[in-house]
């Protein structure tokens, strides 16, 4: 089954395709989440149990699985099961293998990382995600759109491998929501801002909504009641 995805699953979306690109970039997108698995000894010891409150127990097991969708069509072409424990921001790391640099890659606040940035660009890619309220970022050059160039530093493991900072562009606005301002922060390596200006940035950033779509589509809309994993072997 992993050779089969491997070999049908792919970007299909063309020039046509509604929402699909952004100044010729195919526009990807990271998500995840966590399914039920059987109650079996093997499940309960590989995938494990999420917390719980004292004195009870969950009804299964979890496994956490994280995906790379094509954002035009909805199409996940690349994917990662592992055990509960292990969290998105590790796991999405290992979908970057199928970036090159014709995508786009968007992610939320939870995935923002110094790995992040500097595997995307490892692969050439290209990459537009929101930053956490709490991480500062100094103002190098403000550009004419309200962006500014700044830079984004290693973590410590990271530097001990050698990383140097990354020159990176921040996007900032406001968004009312339910009558309350919330401001958003984007990262990119998109320094053009004559072909990519800030507020078709923050206007195509929405546009990740669809990668929850995608999750919509397969745990509602094609999900019978049954196990979407039934794994009597986990997978390793």
């Amino acid at each position: 089954m992993t050779r089969l995805f491997e070999l049908v699953a792919k970007p299909l979306a063309t020039v046509l395709t509604p929402d699909a690109f952004l100044g010729g970039l195919r526009i990807m997108a990271i998500d995840g989440t966590v399914f039920d698995v059987p109650e079996t000894p093997t499940n309960a010891r590989v995938f494990g149990y999420p917390g719980s409150p004292k004195g009870t127990y969950p009804a299964f097991p979890k496994v956490r699985l994280v995906f790379l969708v094509e954002v035009g069509t909805h199409l996940i072409i690349d994917a990662f099961c592992s055990p509960y424990r292990m969290g998105e921001r590790r796991n999405a790391l290992k979908l970057l293998r199928s970036l090159d640099s014709s995508m786009l890659l968007m992610w939320d606040r939870g995935l923002h990382s110094f790995k992040m940035v500097h595997a995307v660009i490892k692969q050439l890619g290209h990459f537009l995600g929101r930053v956490p309220a709490n991480v500062k970022f100094e103002v190098v050059k403000t550009f004419p759109d309200g962006s500014y160039k700044s830079w984004i530093a290693p973590d410590g493991e990271s530097k001990k491998k050698g990383a140097k900072r990354i020159p990176v562009r921040i996007i900032e606005y406001v968004i009312e929501e339910n009558g309350t301002p919330k401001t958003y922060r984007l990262i990119t390596d998109l320094m053009d801002i004559t072909k990519f200006p800030a507020l078709i940035l923050a206007k195509e950033y929405h546009q990740r909504w669809e990668a929850e779509n995608t999750l919509d589509e397969l745990k509602i809309h094609l999900w019978d009641g049954k196990f979407l994993f039934v794994l009597k072997i986990p997978v390793k």
